[in-house]
């Protein structure tokens, strides 16, 4: 059939069979033709092994963040070398936008979404259904990535000089919506203050530059990887203050939660910067997914990005991230299962 197709044409083999029909019938026949000529084509079994059978399209999403934040372009990223290198796995990864984390891990567990960025300390809680989470949701760390350095910083004039003395002011605490309270909350209980001592506002961290910089907050709380951006733009504007941690309560943060961990702004990081900054990741960026996706799915997107780690840091400088001593490091979720298995395999798992 397949011989006699190519050399007459498939017009030819047909036509006397249409003969007689009505266009129901040659549309029924057409269609059942059809499918025989493609079984013959590429059915299995065939003997014909010198033709290259082209991989399963593999349609993959991993949800990021609103774009403007470092969430939107690290996934991007991701989906990029996922797309370059796992051509021959089939692999048509989407980079889409969300709006953070918190959607992210309610995608995930629904099924919309097979991958996705987090914050580590928003996945901690919502992995436990605590803090406000109305179940546990079963998500699973495929890579720790970028450390999330953030603090509060206020104008250099004025009266904010401690934690505590954001009582009774007005106070940015991060988009609406965006997870900043998990982190926040337990940072501001640890220096004995909470949400109800202070105004907090809501805004962006282009936003909270803004508020800080016509007077409408006493103080903000930014961050992300180092240098920060929203920072970067608050200290070229005006002399800026960084609002110290109390060295006994960040330690304490730290025992107690596995998402914090201590980070240091070297000095000369912002203008007018003259120390070091002794600060917190409040919850490093991760890779994340369902613990009910598939284990080989899981080993080969690890093994993909973690082989071509500098293929990520050519796009983004937050690849350095995925380096031996970062990558597993623990920030209080569990690991997906294929994740293990690959970095069992090279060595690095603790």
């Amino acid at each position: 059939m397949v011989v006699y197709a190519q050399k007459v044409g498939f017009a030819e083999i047909v036509r006397p069979r249409f003969e007689g029909m009505d266009m129901r019938q040659v549309g029924f026949l057409v269609t059942l033709m059809l499918g025989t000529f493609a079984a013959s084509c590429g059915g299995g079994g065939g003997d014909d092994e010198s033709v290259d059978q082209a991989p399963a399209r593999v349609f993959l999403s991993l949800g990021t963040a609103p774009p403007g934040g470092a969430f939107f372009v690290v996934g991007s990223a991701l989906a990029e070398v996922m797309n370059e290198f796992g051509g021959a796995l089939g692999w048509n990864t989407t980079a889409e936008a969300t709006s953070g984390s918190q959607e992210n891990i309610r995608r995930l567990d629904s099924g919309e979404l097979d991958f996705a960025m987090s914050n580590a300390a928003i996945t901690y809680f919502a992995m436990r259904g605590s803090e406000g989470w109305e179940k546990a949701y079963p998500m699973r760390t495929v890579m720790t990535l970028a450390p999330n350095v953030a603090l509060f910083i206020t104008p250099a004039n004025s009266d904010v000089e401690t934690i505590a003395d954001l009582r009774g002011n007005r106070v940015g605490v991060g988009p609406a919506g965006a997870g900043f309270e998990y982190f926040v909350g337990p940072l501001l209980g640890a220096h004995g203050i909470t949400y109800d001592d202070f105004t907090p506002l809501n805004a962006t961290q282009a936003g909270a530059v803004d508020l800080i910089a016509d007077g409408s907050a006493a103080a903000v709380f930014v961050g992300g990887a180092v240098p920060t951006a929203s920072i970067t733009q608050a200290s070229a504007s005006q002399d800026i203050h960084f609002v110290p941690f109390d060295e006994d309560a960040r330690q304490a943060l730290i025992d107690e939660y596995l998402f914090f961990n201590a980070a240091t702004i070297p000095a000369e990081t912002y203008r007018g910067q003259t120390d070091a900054y002794e600060g917190l990741d409040v919850g490093s960026m991760h890779l994340i997914t369902s613990a009910a996706v598939d284990e080989e799915l899981v080993y080969n997107v690890t093994k993909t990005l973690y082989e071509q780690r500098e293929s990520v840091v050519e796009k983004h400088a937050a690849g350095r991230a995925i380096n031996p001593g970062n990558v597993v490091r623990d920030t209080g979720t569990e690991f997906h299962a294929g994740a293990i298995r690959f970095y069992q395999e090279i060595g690095i798992w603790p």
